[in-house]
């Protein structure tokens, strides 16, 4: 399969992905937006942090290694030995989830029964969907592998039934195997098996999953690392916790909608394109040139999103509050709060860009090197969170993630230079905007901040109308002078991103 024809699986899929996303999160946002009005801070507190994070734990250390190893590298595997590989993350996360389990109900504080009731029951039971969604594991890994855009399935028993329907149908038919050209003839040899070929499973892909086990680790420590700083430190109490927990999801959720599938779909895109041993100079130029392109026009669009939330998030952060929880978020720190995490979701958009290359080209060497850098950036991301918040309250949390992501982004920024400076190819450039549009961007920002202090928030909803209508008008400017300054993202979003032609159907 050549690079043009992986970038364009891998388009469909981030395209596929997105729809997913926009489904599944705006019927959650409507129901949390309608749910927020009947439950107290402490149960929104313990359900969305500490039994989210028990789930969420549980998935990221059993299966984050073995999806990272398992799509590595372009040439051919040995498909047994691989599901053979897969199949362990499901006895992992069943050990995960007991100890975890056990440490959740015993080690951290129990909440109130009369406040927050069942709490014992909801261990229990998010323990046990996250080890029954990684029976999925190796279908999912399956369908990613061969860019299978129609497969893009969410949730725990849905996600299992999906796969295992989906490919009892696929490998039943003798053309569309053929067709798809799959390492598996029939349901069976999806399962664990003896291969006859000396080994289990495939050494190298081990020991690639095992570095990527520690990664992984301490990856989990950053992405939620309040999380477990509120958990085991008790920061903040539960009510507090709520609310910043319902923050942070809305202001991650563009975020989660944009640029996370399309972190996940362009990581499959450059790790079969790119060959991790070898250096820029030695890949295939013609492999070369198309990735170098790719991460400069990503680079590009994950910059202008994020300085677009950015811009106008400081603007609309108490409204949007208000709109979506009543004054249950619209007062008190939840507006700061809001503000702030615009700054980090533009320092997220580039992080995912920048990592999603990163951990495609290093090699087995230069991820254990990094391995070491990202417990120092651990440790350190967990004493700033807990200066910061015995400082400044919840606000703290969000900076402490601005600094650790500000330091990843600059680590990533140093390998994609190093990986480049011999070849001639310059992706970094991806991160250049012109004169024009920054000041667009800076008269946005200045229009829309007068307009909040005259027209936002306790002028009534008239006052609000206008004052939504300026922000509007300010966007549209902003987003015609992208139109006219950057026109080879523009060609890339409509060759790329754009709609299929017919004879480029999904699979």
């Amino acid at each position: 399969m050549g690079s043009q024809e992986v970038l364009g699986q891998a388009a469909r899929l981030a395209s596929s992905g997105l729809l997913t996303q926009v489904v599944f999160r705006g019927v959650t946002f409507v129901l949390n937006a309608f749910v927020l009005r009947f439950l107290s801070k402490e149960i929104v507190g313990i359900v969305n942090v500490r039994l989210t994070l028990l789930y969420s734990t549980i998935s990221f250390l059993a299966r984050e290694a073995f999806r990272r190893a398992c799509l590595s590298g372009r040439s051919q595997r040995d498909w047994p030995q691989t599901l053979n590989l897969l199949w362990l993350t499901v006895p992992l996360g069943a050990f995960w989830s007991l100890l975890l389990g056990w440490v959740w109900l015993h080690w951290l504080e129990v909440p109130d029964p009369n406040a927050v009731p069942h709490y014992g029951a909801g261990v229990v039971l998010f323990s046990l969907a996250a080890v029954v969604e990684l029976l999925g594991e190796p279908f999912w890994v399956l369908a990613q592998a061969h860019l299978f855009v129609r497969l893009k399935l969410s949730y725990a028993v849905v996600l299992l039934l999906c796969y295992v329907i989906y490919f009892a149908k696929l490998l039943g038919s003798p053309e569309s195997a053929q067709q798809h050209s799959l390492p598996v003839s029939r349901m069976m040899d999806v399962l664990p098996s003896v291969t006859g070929r000396g080994a289990f499973v495939n050494r190298d892909e081990a020991k690639l999953t095992w570095s990527f086990f520690k990664q992984s680790f301490l990856k989990q420590i950053l992405t939620e690392g309040e999380r477990y700083v509120m958990t085991f430190l008790n920061v903040l109490n539960f009510g507090d916790q709520g609310v910043y927990d319902v923050v942070n999801n809305l202001g991650s959720l563009v975020a989660r909608l944009l640029f996370q599938p399309v972190e996940e779909s362009f990581y499959i895109f450059f790790a079969k394109v790119l060959e991790r041993e070898k250096g820029a100079t030695l890949q295939k130029q013609e492999d070369m040139a198309v990735a170098a392109m790719v991460l400069e026009s990503l680079l590009k669009l994950a910059l202008l999103a994020g300085l677009t939330i950015t811009v106008f998030g400081f603007a609309y952060s108490q409204l949007a509050l208000d709109i979506y929880g009543g004054t249950m978020l619209s007062s008190g720190a939840g507006p700061a709060l809001l503000r702030s995490y615009c700054v980090y979701v533009l320092l997220l958009a580039i992080n995912g860009v920048t990592e999603c290359f990163t951990f495609a080209a290093m090699s087995k060497e230069e991820v254990d090197r990094y391995n070491v850098r990202m417990l120092a950036l651990s440790c350190s991301f967990l004493v700033f969170s807990y200066i910061l918040t015995c400082w400044c309250g919840s606000v703290g949390f969000i900076w402490a993630n601005c600094l650790n992501m500000g330091t990843r982004i600059a680590q990533s920024l140093s390998f994609i230079h190093r990986y480049h400076q011999h070849s001639l190819h310059r992706p970094l450039a991806g991160l250049r905007l012109s004169p024009m549009l920054l000041g667009a961007f800076v008269l946005s920002g200045g229009i829309t901040a007068i307009s909040e202090v005259y027209l936002c928030c306790e002028q009534g909803w008239l006052a609000r109308l206008a004052h939504i209508a300026v922000g509007a008008l300010c966007l549209a400017a902003t987003l015609g002078m992208v139109f006219f300054t950057e026109t080879r993202l523009i060609h890339f979003l409509r060759t790329q991103l754009g709609v299929c032609r017919p004879a480029e159907k999904a699979r």
